[in-house]
């Protein structure tokens, strides 16, 4: 599989990433694939014949706002995990191993390295892990359908959407768009960066656990969910689907399977009996067989337990509503969990 890595390379790389903006614009101009037709720009041939392949063979592109220098694999030098680009006079070291460079890309600051990877052979899982993504409280609640343990991740993300949609708002209003456009590519950094962190504890759970991770099938969420108005603003701004692919390619690193499951009535289905029960708020009850539990904890049983059949999807007649259930409320939880959330 493929891996990006990002690293600061400390070149002054304004010049050569000016020239290769006014050949990409010379590109899409004139659809020339030639490297001595932009000869006189001034920049290497190794670099300018990659950005007349990118900008020359794609009419989709109209109008150009920033360029990348890209060098590939044919002009990078590997020994163990050095890397020298010979025409820029660069060193770039990674810190995992990798079994290939396929190319390098850079801007004013960083360099992406992009390689490929030898993927671990599947592991057989014994025990299986069912994780439960919200848009508000905790963004991960993860359950062990086996032992019955449960970890919370992510508490904070919530807030942090909270701050900065503020100070958004304040700022546009004082019409401080310069700044609006910072704060909220600061926010995407952060909640980024928590994604990261959470895939990483699931993964590293689930190896520990020798155990498969179960999630819903978030497909057409957004189209298909009625929210209240509180919860409007956390699920266009959450990053859903980040934080799945963050899991996905994470587990596929690692050999762990991933399976979906239907996410039709998880936070309203009972865990234990299989019926629906009552969800107010921050907390569940099923009047069948009296189970009380956090909503999110047992979203999480009944999504690993619908995996390995110990919990079977409700009957299609009893059913009053066919909505994606996902967006959920954290209570306290009155069993122990694993650790207290950090994150």
């Amino acid at each position: 599989m493929m891996l990006t890595h990002k690293i600061k390379h400390g070149l002054i790389l304004t010049s050569e990433l000016a020239k290769a903006k006014k050949i990409a614009e010379f590109a899409i101009k004139t659809r020339s694939l030639s490297s001595a037709s932009v000869k006189h720009f001034g920049l290497k041939s190794v670099m300018s014949n990659q950005i007349l392949r990118k900008y020359s063979r794609n009419k989709n592109i109209k109008k150009i706002s920033n360029v990348k220098l890209t060098i590939p694999s044919q002009a990078i030098k590997t020994n163990n995990n050095t890397l020298y680009i010979s025409c820029l006079k660069l060193k770039l070291i990674l810190s995992k191993s990798f079994e290939k460079v396929c190319q390098i890309e850079l801007d004013e600051k960083y360099a992406f390295v992009t390689v490929s990877v030898k993927e671990a052979s599947p592991l057989q899982p014994i025990q299986w892990l069912g994780v439960d993504m919200n848009a508000t409280g905790h963004c991960a609640v993860i359950a062990n359908a086996t032992t019955g343990k449960v970890l919370k991740l992510g508490k904070n993300a919530h807030h942090i959407h909270n701050k900065y949609k503020n100070i958004r708002k304040r700022l546009q209003k004082n019409s401080h768009y310069r700044h609006l456009k910072m704060t909220g590519n600061k926010e995407s950094r952060i909640v980024k960066d928590i994604n990261h962190k959470i895939s990483k504890k699931i993964i590293n759970e689930a190896i520990k656990q020798n155990a498969g991770i179960v999630i819903e099938d978030l497909k057409g969420i957004r189209k298909t969910k009625k929210q209240e108005k509180s919860f409007k603003y956390s699920l266009n701004s959450w990053s859903f689907y980040q934080l799945r692919q963050f899991l996905e390619y994470k587990a596929k690193l690692y050999g762990i399977p991933v399976f979906k499951v239907d996410p039709f009535y998880t936070s309203q289905q009972c865990s234990r009996c299989g019926l629906l029960g009552d969800r107010r708020g921050k907390s569940f009850k099923c009047p069948h067989c009296g189970h009380v539990e956090h909503a999110d904890v047992n979203a999480a049983f009944v999504i690993a337990g619908r995996h390995i059949g110990a919990v079977q999807m409700p009957e299609t007649k009893t059913l009053r509503h066919k909505e994606t259930d996902t967006l959920k409320e954290a209570p306290v939880r009155k069993l122990p969990t694993l650790e207290p959330a950090t994150l």
